[in-house]
This record gives structure tokens, C-alpha cells and sequence, in this order.
């Protein structure tokens, strides 16, 4: 079935249509893939300094292993050299050694060898992206993708999934004992996205619906109601936990106060969801284009040039005044996504207006000419900056905003390429 959305009421002189453009984008993609190669380890893949080399010691991350083998396998589908080798690489490190073979699940990395105590706790965020790149590596027909994907599901599904409260658990000890009185919107806004996914690499409708019902909790019932300002921590019985981390607000997974780049990643969440529902049966729930539209319009609001420098925040406090004032790379890809996403959903010319002054802040501040990558990083001032995120180790964010401007909004990103290429 043809995408069932309005694409064409994207405007003749936009960049979307623009051969220049994608030709720049795709130049763009293929320097993040070829830097971001030399973060293979021997049983995963590890992060990388500012210069693109393995960082001293550099030890497994399996975050960041799950979050290479979905890109690269992607880029193996586009038949890009030596990205097959890479995505194998990423499941049987999946597999094998970052696999808790006692207790199921996966450890969130190695240390010499072996978990910490820590490492070995099961978190939702690391398992929403194991799932997402089971999904894609089958899509790629990788060896073992298979077999990663029917463990990773079974392990989601049966201790993540609240099918009391439509979201994903957060994290459990080791023995999944102990499950942490916490409820997180940033774990559940990537759950969304391995939902639809594994909806459509496995062609079970439950995945999507199950996305559903975590966005409309997440954003339809409880950003709602705080004028689309996305909450990020709650406990267990979703009391709002105003000074979560307070006295770490930098910290990278759940800073202190709310996050603009989390607004508008659910914006462009809400668009691909809605087309996928639209794919499915032909109808979907109106609020979430009304609700994406706020979000974005939120965000922007919140985040972007708030000290007259251009670029968005990381974060702000309960009353969404500035508090992180630092520009992470990965909240400029996801506002510009969300941007391409609304134009090609509206057709609205000031979503293009956004789409290109977000690529512009980008070329002119982020991408780094002299040493590869991106900047992960800038302060206030737009100078580079390590005070959240230290060196280079995300592909993940930037590679996706080389590609995903150019993909229809469903079907989910792997399945698209695969479509398209």
C-alpha cells in the first residue's frame, strides 16, 4: 500500500526535492559511516576520542554495539562496502559475550572481560536498541539475525512490557529482581521507535499498538496536559519527580528537567507512527498530527537560540527556562528530522525554513572538516565542549539524519531503505 499521506504537498523549491542537496546528504552520510568504523573492538564496538581513534582502554559498549550493528546493517542494505562485516560483527558480539547466558538479557558492557556489578543491571533503553537491530539485521539478512531477534523479543516483551500500564518497565538487578521505581519517558520514546520496527519486520500488528499506547500515555495524556512540555521521571505510580537528578544535570540518559530534543523526537515519532497505522488500516488517531505539531512548536520554543546563540538546548527546569545551555549534536539531528517529517505530513513552508536553518547551524558549527564526525558537542557559546558527551561515539543520531529527510514516514527506517535501495 502507497504511504497514505500528502508527501507530494512538499513544495517544488524545497531541499527535500533538491538533487544538490541529497547529494550532500548522502556525501555527509558516508564520512559519519567511514569515521565511526574504528569503534570495532573485539567484542563489540567501543567509543571513540574527538580524532576517531578507539579511546584508551576503550572496552565494549553495548549500547553503542546495538546502535552500530542497526546502522550499519542499514548500510549494508544501500550495498555500502564493508558495513556487512561491521553489522555481522555487532550481532554475533550480541550473541556471544554481551549476553548474560545465565539470566537472559544483555549486560550494559564489558570491563576486561567481564560486567561490573552495574553493567550487569537490565535496563529498557539498552534493550530497545538490541531489538532495533535485531529487526534491521534481519531486514539485511545477517547470520544470527534471526536468533538475536527471536531473544531479544522474547526478553522485551516478557519482562519490559506493562500490558497494565501500556509502557516499558525500566530497568531490574541482574536476576531481574529489584525493579527500579522509576518510569522514563526517554526509555519508552525508543521503544516506540523498535516498536514500529519489529512491527514491520516481523509483521505483528501488537508491536505498533503497543507504541501506540505508550505515546498516547507519554504525550497525549501526560505532556498534554503540561502544554506538550515533555516530563521525563516519574515513579512507579506516576507521581512526577520535579527534582529528579537535580544535582545532575548533565547527566547523558536522564538529565534534571526537561529535554527540547526529546520534544521534538516524539514529534517525528507521532508522524512515522501515524503513517504506519494509516498503512495498517487506514485509520489512525487524529491527535497524533495535532500533538506532533505541538510538540515541535514546544520544543523549538523551549530550546532554541534561548541566549541568542543559535543551536537548541540540552535542557530546561519545571518552568522551561534554560538549564544546560550545552548544544548536544544529537538534538539538532532529531529538531531537523521532526522538521522534514511535518513538511512532508503539511506541506507548512516554515517547516522548510526550520529543515534548513537546522542543516545550516549543523554545517557551519557541528561537522567537524578537519578531524571527521560531528562535534557531539557545543557549549552556549558554540565552542566545542565534553561537559555531557565526551569525544565522538554516536553514529546513530547523525547517520539517521543524513537519510531519514529522504524516506517516506512509513514504513520504519530499515524497511524503507530496503524499499527504496
Amino acid at each position: 500500500m502507497a504511504e497514505m499521506l500528502p508527501s507530494l504537498m512538499v513544495p517544488t523549491s524545497s531541499w527535500l526535492r533538491s538533487t544538490p542537496h541529497r547529494y550532500w546528504l548522502e556525501y555527509q552520510g558516508l564520512r559519519l559511516l567511514d569515521f565511526s568504523k574504528a569503534s570495532r573492538l573485539n567484542d563489540g564496538f567501543g567509543a571513540l576520542d574527538n580524532q576517531g581513534k578507539l579511546v584508551p582502554d576503550a572496552q565494549p559498549d553495548t549500547t553503542l554495539t546495538a546502535r552500530m550493528t542497526h546502522s550499519y546493517a542499514t548500510a549494508a542494505i544501500r550495498g555500502l562496502p564493508g558495513c556487512r562485516m561491521l553489522a555481522a560483527h555487532g550481532v554475533q558480539s550480541l550473541l556471544g559475550p554481551l549476553r548474560d547466558a545465565e539470566h537472559e538479557g544483555w549486560f550494559g558492557g564489558l570491563t576486561n572481560g567481564r560486567p561490573t556489578e552495574t553493567q550487569q543491571h537490565k535496563q529498557n533503553y539498552l534493550h530497545a536498541f538490541i531489538s532495533l537491530a535485531a529487526s534491521t539485521a534481519v531486514v539485511a539478512r545477517l547470520p544470527g539475525a534471526a536468533q538475536l531477534l527471536e531473544q531479544a523479543t522474547s526478553v522485551w516483551e516478557t519482562h519490559f512490557w506493562s500490558e497494565e500500564e501500556g509502557v516499558f518497565r525500566e530497568s531490574f538487578q541482574a536476576d531481574w529482581s529489584c525493579e527500579e521505581d522509576y518510569r522514563g519517558a526517554n526509555s519508552n520514546m525508543h521503544s516506540v521507535e523498535a516498536c514500529m520496527a519489529l512491527a514491520d519486520v516481523t509483521k505483528n500488528p501488537v508491536w505498533r499498538h503497543r507504541a501506540l499506547r505508550s505515546a498516547e500515555r507519554f504525550i497525549h495524556i501526560l505532556a498534554r496536559d503540561s502544554d506538550y512540555a515533555v516530563r521525563e521521571h516519574y515513579d512507579r505510580n506516576w507521581t512526577y519527580l520535579a527534582d529528579y537528578n537535580r544535582t545532575r544535570p548533565t547527566d547523558d540518559l536522564r538529565p534534571y528537567g526537561l529535554t527540547p530534543g526529546h520534544f521534538v523526537e516524539w514529534s517525528h515519532l507521532l508522524l512515522k507512527l501515524e503513517a504506519a497505522l494509516l498503512r495498517e488500516s487506514g485509520t489512525a488517531p487524529e491527535w497524533l498530527l495535532t500533538d506532533s505539531i505541538a510538540l515541535f512548536e514546544k520544543g523549538i520554543a523551549a530550546g532554541w537560540s534561548r541566549n541568542g546563540r543559535p543551536g537548541l538546548l540540552y535542557t530546561v527546569n519545571n518552568d522551561i527556562e534554560p538549564a544546560v545551555e550545552n548544544r548536544p549534536h544529537w538534538v539538532q539531528a532529531e529538531a531537523l528530522t521532526a522538521a522534514a517529517a511535518l513538511l512532508k505530513r503539511t506541506g507548512n513552508v516554515k517547516y522548510e525554513t526550520w529543515y534548513q536553518t537546522l542543516w545550516d547551524y549543523i554545517d557551519l558549527y557541528m561537522i567537524d572538516r578537519h578531524n571527521g564526525g560531528w562535534l557531539q558537542e557545543l557549549d552556549g557559546e558554540n565552542r566545542p565542549s565534553e561537559v555531557v558527551y565526551a569525544g565522538k561515539a554516536d553514529l546513530y543520531h547523525a547517520w539517521q539524519s543524513t537519510l531519514t529527510p529522504l524516506l517516506p514516514l512509513s514504513p520504519s527506517f530499515a524497511t524503507a531503505v530496503q524499499a527504496l535501495f
